[in-house]
């Protein structure tokens, strides 16, 4: 289904966003976090989001914005209920710590220990090393994200039969099937299915009185519903330019690895027990649960840049300033916790490619000030550096300041990926001078690299300086001429 979302976003900013919204839950003023959400939501072509931030151990913001279902015209609200898909991993990832502390188990045992029905090359695999994705086990689920086969005995039996994908420990790379071995050991030392243990050990205890397992086989009270702009091309996931209802099925075996329905409250409350030791009892199990398993070469591995390790069940952001846990689920929903700064941000989506953990950090940026963009988080000690006496000169003389911060202190390197971070950064921000300037830089240091001129000819080009930007997509081409996109780009100025 296709979704007319100029006209569906029109009604939602005048009447959901301004406070004459029918949810009457939500705050009845508009605070520069709506603000930001609001501009969030236009870009993305969100339909229906939530947010709770907990800071203190209390939730200082909860609201909803937009179309839990599009097609009827009805609003999200409080209640509404948000899939979280793979944040799911972070409450298996609680249940085998209970297990722990009850002595049952320990994540650095081999699950050949508890199971007996495993391939020869899975038996010394650890439980930590399954949660963090850096087993090397086949995965249980196609290019596609189908499941091997229709049932759970076939589905296991097949993926038995595939080798290891790459030596333990060498690589990250997203498994589902670790987590089914995961859910089987947890229903066999707890003694019933791991669905119930975490609702009886989780949900109950906290008073998640909505949150369930479930998918959108079933009906759902209050459901936010299942929209995606995604697809996967060539065995990629790739974002296409309509938006589409989207459906999903979880079998009960695989809701190890997603299934668990819920609001931003309930989540919110749920953080606020995990942090309180309503649910871990000891101080060392959170600190387990958190830590990110190193792979052989003694690094993290993760995702991305931003979401760059993985704990139990839990993706870490590891980095000097305020660290955070973001379960991340879908590529539609997110919760960051920021230890050190005592704040968590939860934000739920109905959109497979929001992609909320892109800019969680830019909301606790509201909260904490030196987190904001604008104040310089997410770059690199050098280039800190390197702006902070840009600032004072008013982003003159950028490869003179360069060259006098290198010499007057030998660690200060500025990396050609740094500095076209922050360009791009700038860029977003609206300093599309300063930008250009950054990107002058970038080409006077890294001659060699068609990238650099690729950014400054972006750049050049959209401050309406057509013959330098052509001059330099040609440039670009002419060191890569794998890069395509530089010579349509020179060849388009050329013919304006």
């Amino acid at each position: 289904m296709k979704i007319n979302f100029s006209k569906s976003l029109a009604i939602f900013f005048l009447f959901n966003l301004i406070g004459t919204s029918a949810n009457s839950q939500n705050q009845q003023f508009t605070d520069s976090i709506d603000l930001f959400l609001k501009d969030k939501m236009e870009k993305l072509h969100i339909p229906a989001l939530q947010i709770a931030v907990v800071q203190h151990g209390k939730i200082i913001k909860q609201k909803s914005y937009g179309f839990a279902n599009i097609e009827n015209s009805v609003s999200a609200v409080n209640e509404s209920m948000f899939s979280i898909n793979s944040c799911t991993k972070a409450f298996v990832g609680v249940a085998v710590m209970q297990l722990q502390e009850e002595g049952k188990l320990n994540i650095n045992d081999p699950v050949s220990k508890y199971l007996d029905d495993l391939p020869s090359a899975w038996k010394g695999l650890t439980i930590k090393q399954l949660f963090a994705n850096i087993s090397g086990l086949p995965n249980i689920i196609d290019e596609r994200e189908n499941l091997l086969a229709d049932t759970e005995k076939d589905s296991w039996e097949k993926v038995k039969t595939l080798p290891m994908e790459f030596n333990t420990g060498d690589r990250f790379r997203y498994n589902q099937t670790g987590y089914v071995i995961i859910g089987r050991i947890i229903n066999k030392l707890s003694g019933m299915h791991f669905t119930k243990f975490i609702e009886d050990r989780q949900f109950k205890v906290v008073g998640m009185k909505q949150t369930r397992f479930g998918d959108s086989n079933d009906i759902i009270l209050n459901s936010a519903g299942a929209y995606t702009t995604q697809d996967i091309i060539n065995g990629r996931w790739a974002t296409t330019n309509e938006v589409r209802s989207s459906y999903a099925k979880f079998p009960e075996y695989f809701r190890t690895c997603t299934g668990i329905i819920s609001t931003s409250g309930e989540i919110a409350q749920w953080i606020i027990a995990l942090q309180n030791g309503k649910l871990l009892k000891q101080k060392s199990s959170l600190d387990l649960l958190w830590q990110p398993a190193l792979r052989n070469n003694g690094r993290v591995g993760g995702f991305n840049k931003l979401v760059n390790g993985y704990a139990i069940g839990w993706p870490t952001v590891t980095r000097e300033e305020h660290p955070a846990v973001g379960p991340i689920g879908g590529m539609r929903s997110a919760f960051f916790v920021y230890p050190k700064d005592d704040i968590s941000i939860v934000v739920l989506t109905n959109l497979q490619g929001a992609n909320p953990e892109w800019f969680i950090d830019e909301i606790a940026g509201y909260y904490i000030s030196d987190m904001k963009e604008s104040n310089g988080f997410g770059l690199s000690p050098s280039v800190k550096k390197l702006r902070k006496q840009l600032i004072t000169q008013k982003y003159n003389n950028a490869f003179k300041i360069a060259e006098t911060l290198k010499k007057n202190d030998s660690a200060f390197t500025l990396s050609e990926n740094d500095l076209n971070d922050f360009g791009y950064k700038l860029l977003a921000e609206g300093k599309q001078n300063e930008a250009l300037k950054i990107f002058k830089l970038n080409v006077d240091l890294y001659r060699q690299s068609s990238n650099t001129y690729d950014s400054y000819a972006e750049t050049l080009a959209g401050l309406g300086y057509k013959k330098e930007a052509i001059k330099n997509y040609k440039k670009a081409f002419e060191l890569n001429p794998k890069n395509t996109n530089a010579q349509e780009q020179a060849k388009k100025l050329a013919s304006i």
